[in-house]
């Protein structure tokens, strides 16, 4: 077995081609759009580049390619650790010990030729909401940006010594489900007060939300997250031009107190339902495709990106006010059918206890797992929230 770095347009492609002969005849499996992981390693769109590094690596057998791995260091986070932690993800292999073994080697002898003690993964080298956890169950089509995988990877990365850090869960909810009952009360006194507002965007004044966006978000995990820098205007901006595209005015909530931004709520149709059907290509065929689907087909599925609540507003009924704001101007037109939401990490019960209050059911599950280069230090979970 010959480990291969990626140095290369032609390797690179290899790298994108893998998972997709991988999983050829696998019906759940979802090609990722190939701009969405070319853009992951690309040093002019990937803003990681200015604090970090990463090398990636193809793994050939006999002629075939078998694998694939990335390994990533971020340096603004790598030592907020108990030791310094570098990343590993992008990993796809054949139901191959071996073969897996020799790929995570070599993002073990990377990270540590750098000063890394330990590595996380599969994760990003960007983002949470993308490409991160290993899939454990159940083995459906993957929503947008999320990981998929074959239920062996789970084996072939614990084998190794890889342990989990912390879980992931996604909850799922109909929209026509009720929310509990003592939480339903203390959400219908907020909405009969005069003080709370409710309602959706319009993207016409795009910068206006995205300034009610940076404010909810800075406040909302300023102070729940080790290392967190705080969103300044120009990201808040450049996130809500990205999902501008795809955005529903209807389907993005904010709440407001006495005309100041407290919460909001961002939801999205379900991409995927879409993007299954152009094969990874954004070219013209796969924007026709999408045009045909995002306009004349009808999603009935949609993903609840983020959500948040400011710390002084939380646990009095707010989150249910604007899930029933919502629910009341949704469900007469009867448009959508279901909502997922992205993960909440086992590590912040707060959030997964309001969630399942507004009549989230758990979903699925992902494992992010950290693993210690020296086998005899101690090793913690991600501390609770």
């Amino acid at each position: 077995m010959d480990i291969i770095e990626v140095n290369s347009p032609e390797l690179a492609k290899e790298f994108l081609m893998l998972p997709v002969r991988l999983y050829k005849g696998d019906k759940n499996y979802i090609r990722p759009l190939n701009k969405d992981v070319d853009d992951v390693f690309d040093q002019k769109k990937n803003k990681f580049f200015r604090h970090g590094e990463l090398c990636r690596w193809l793994l050939k057998d006999n002629g075939q390619y078998i694998g694939r791995i990335a390994a990533f260091i971020n340096n603004r986070t790598a030592k907020a650790n108990d030791q310094p932690t570098g990343g590993m993800g992008f990993f796809e292999c054949t139901n191959n010990q071996e073969a897996a073994n020799k790929l995570f080697d070599t993002c073990r002898d990377w990270l540590a030729e750098r000063g890394m003690e330990a590595m996380d993964g599969p994760i990003n080298f960007g983002e949470r909401d993308k490409f991160w956890g290993m899939l454990i169950e159940p083995f459906d089509p993957p929503t947008y940006n999320m990981n998929y995988n074959f239920p062996y990877y789970q084996e072939l990365i614990e084998n190794y010594g890889f342990q989990v850090y912390f879980k992931q869960f996604t909850y799922f909810r109909e929209f026509q489900a009720p929310i509990e009952p003592e939480y339903a009360e203390k959400a219908k006194r907020i909405q009969a007060d005069t003080d709370y507002t409710f309602e959706f965007i319009n993207k016409k004044d795009l910068p206006t939300w995205a300034e009610h966006f940076r404010t909810v978000y800075n406040s909302a995990w300023g102070g729940s997250h080790k290392n967190f820098k705080g969103m300044h205007k120009e990201q808040a901006m450049a996130i809500m031009k990205t999902m501008k595209p795809v955005m529903i005015d209807e389907l993005v909530w904010f709440g407001f107190y006495k005309g100041e931004p407290i919460c909001f709520f961002i939801m999205l149709p379900e991409l995927n339902h879409i993007f299954k059907h152009v094969n990874g290509k954004l070219d013209l065929i796969g924007k026709l495709k999408f045009a045909w689907y995002r306009y004349v087909k009808t999603i009935r599925h949609t993903y609840g990106v983020v959500f948040g609540v400011v710390p002084q507003h939380r646990g009095k009924g707010v989150e249910g006010a604007m899930v029933l704001s919502a629910a009341k101007y949704l469900q007469p037109k009867d448009k959508y059918r279901t909502l997922e939401m992205n993960w909440i990490g086992d590590f912040n019960p707060k959030m997964i206890k309001i969630v399942e209050a507004v009549g989230g059911k758990k979903y699925r599950t992902y494992h992010t797992y950290r693993y210690l280069f020296d086998r005899e230090k101690e090793f913690k979970r991600y501390p609770m929230i």
